[in-house]
C-alpha cells in the first residue's frame, strides 16, 4: 500500500530554501499518532513545517500529504483535512463579526449561505457561545478571538488541527481552558511549541534543530534529550548559540 494510503500525516523528504537559505532539510515524517508534538528553539523551523503541513507554502523539494490529499494541488481536499490555529489570532481573523469569521471556511467548502449558517450555528451551540453571533470581534479578548479561530476550525470538521504556539500571550486561566478544550477534542493535534510542559502527555515529539529532525520518538526521551541540550546551551557564555 502506498504511504499516503497508510499515514493520515506524511512528509517526505521536504526541503524548503527560500532565497537560497536553508530552512528546512530533509524532513520525513509519517504519522497516524493523536497528539504530536513538534518542538525545538525560536529560528529551528517549527513554524514553516506548520505551514507547509497545512499548504500555506510549498516545499521547495518533496512532498506533505495530509488524508492522502497533496497539500499544495488539492486545495479543496486540504481544506477538510487540516486547520491551523496561529500564535496571534488577529493574523487568522478577517472579517468583523464572529458569524461572518466562521462561516467563511464552510463557503469556501461550497456550502450554501443557509447551510454555513446552520455549520454556525451548531459550533457556537457547542461551546454555548450562540449569543457571541453578531459579537464583533474587536470586543473580544484575545483568549476569546482564539476561540473564535478554533471554532471556525472546528465547523469544518478536520481532520488533523495543527497548532503554532496557540497559547502566546494568553493568561493561566485562559491557557487552561483553551487546553481543556482541545484535549478533548476527537481530532489529531499536531502542537508546535517550543516549552516541553505543552507535550510532555503527548504520544510522540519530534525536535527540530536548525531545520533537520534532531530527535524522533516517545515523549519521555526525546524531551529529557532536548532539555538537556536547552541546559547545556543556556549554560554556555556563547550567545551566538542561542537562537532567536
Amino acid at each position: 500500500m502506498a504511504l499516503n494510503q497508510t499515514y493520515l500525516i506524511s512528509l517526505e523528504a521536504v526541503h524548503y530554501v527560500p532565497d537560497g537559505v536553508d530552512v528546512l532539510t530533509d524532513i520525513t515524517l509519517r504519522a497516524d499518532e493523536r497528539r504530536i508534538g513538534i518542538i525545538g528553539r525560536n529560528g529551528s523551523g517549527k513554524t514553516t513545517l506548520a505551514r507547509i503541513m497545512a499548504g500555506l507554502i510549498e516545499a521547495t523539494e518533496g512532498r506533505a500529504r495530509i488524508a492522502g490529499a497533496d497539500v499544495v494541488n488539492d486545495r479543496k481536499a486540504v481544506l477538510r483535512h487540516v486547520g491551523i490555529l496561529f500564535q496571534n489570532p488577529d493574523h487568522q481573523i478577517i472579517f468583523p463579526t464572529v458569524e461572518e469569521e466562521i462561516a467563511f471556511g464552510l463557503t469556501q467548502l461550497g456550502l450554501s449561505k443557509k447551510d454555513a449558517a446552520k455549520g454556525v450555528a451548531a459550533v457556537l451551540a457547542r461551546f454555548g457561545k450562540g449569543h457571541w453571533s453578531d459579537a464583533a470581534i474587536h470586543q473580544l479578548s484575545q483568549g476569546q478571538r482564539q476561540l473564535v479561530c478554533l471554532m471556525s476550525v472546528l465547523a469544518m470538521q478536520p481532520k488533523v488541527i495543527i497548532l503554532d504556539e496557540p497559547f502566546a500571550g494568553l493568561d493561566i486561566p485562559t491557557t487552561m481552558h483553551l487546553r481543556r478544550v482541545l484535549d478533548g477534542l476527537d481530532v489529531t493535534l499536531v502542537h508546535i511549541t517550543h516549552d516541553p510542559e505543552m507535550v510532555r502527555e503527548y504520544d510522540r515529539v519530534v525536535w527540530l534543530e536548525r531545520g533537520r529532525v534532531e530527535d524522533d520518538g516517545h515523549p519521555a526521551g526525546v524531551l529529557t534529550r532536548f532539555e538537556a541540550r536547552m541546559k547545556q546551551i543556556g549554560d554556555g557564555d556563547d550567545l551566538s548559540h542561542i537562537s532567536g
